[in-house]
């Protein structure tokens, strides 16, 4: 649950976030907060309370997140991200064999159940939101097939959802392919937020990746010998 830094200067902090750490308190659950860890690494230097999430990862995926240091810097990159400048690319596992190199999802995406639980491309409540999704298939089986993808937009759990639509729930994502059995040996989401490109404060573009997990490396394994 101790999340790794990747880059650290007066501005930002950019976290390599585990599987299993949510960002901010549910109120719901007792699960290990990423703020309440910034609070307790930084706070000597750092009044409590003084990071600002630019963007989010759920509690189960894993890789990079940027913090912000102050609320000029939240905003400078916050614009970054609603102007769709930041180049996001993740990783996963999904169920069955996907047989084009490369494709488009594009669905909106709304609430299932008038704004709370799972989010839907069906009949969802109130309003539909644009969400595309890019990606690559770099190896594919019967099985299984190991992506790379690529949101131009940031809805939540856009990249659950939309594989989950076309039948390609990720492996062990238990709100948006629950009946599925467990593959390659994962027993969390096998999602990863691989790298994240954006332009620093200073104007120096940046590119911070987080390197896979184990579990990642091992089904990568498993996959490529099956």
């Amino acid at each position: 649950m101790e999340p790794t830094i990747l880059f650290e200067d007066e501005k930002i902090i950019v976290l390599d976030k585990p599987s299993g750490l949510i960002v901010y308190p549910d109120g719901r659950h007792d699960y290990p907060a990423l703020d309440a860890w910034l609070a307790k690494h930084y706070g000597k230097e750092t009044p409590e309370g003084n990071f600002f999430f630019v963007h989010r990862l759920d509690r189960e995926t894993s890789g990079v997140i940027v913090v912000a240091r102050d609320e000029t810097t939240y905003e400078f990159l916050k614009e970054q991200f609603q102007n769709r400048e930041v180049r996001k690319i993740y990783r996963a596992f999904v169920h069955g064999p996907i047989k084009d190199e490369r494709g488009i999802i594009d669905k909106p995406i709304g609430n299932a159940r008038g704004g709370k639980g799972p989010r839907s491309v069906k009949s969802p409540h109130g309003m539909l939101r644009e969400a595309i999704t890019a990606y690559r298939t770099i190896q594919s089986t019967p099985e299984a097939t190991y992506v790379e993808v690529f949101p131009k937009t940031g809805r939540t759990h856009q990249i659950r959802v939309h594989f989950a639509s076309i039948q390609h729930p990720i492996l062990s994502d238990q709100l948006y392919g629950p009946t599925r059995p467990k593959l390659l040996g994962f027993n969390r989401l096998a999602l990863h937020a691989y790298s994240l490109s954006f332009t620093h404060p200073s104007g120096k573009e940046m590119t911070c990746v987080a390197p896979l997990p184990p579990e990642f490396v091992a089904a990568e394994e498993k996959l490529r010998n099956q």
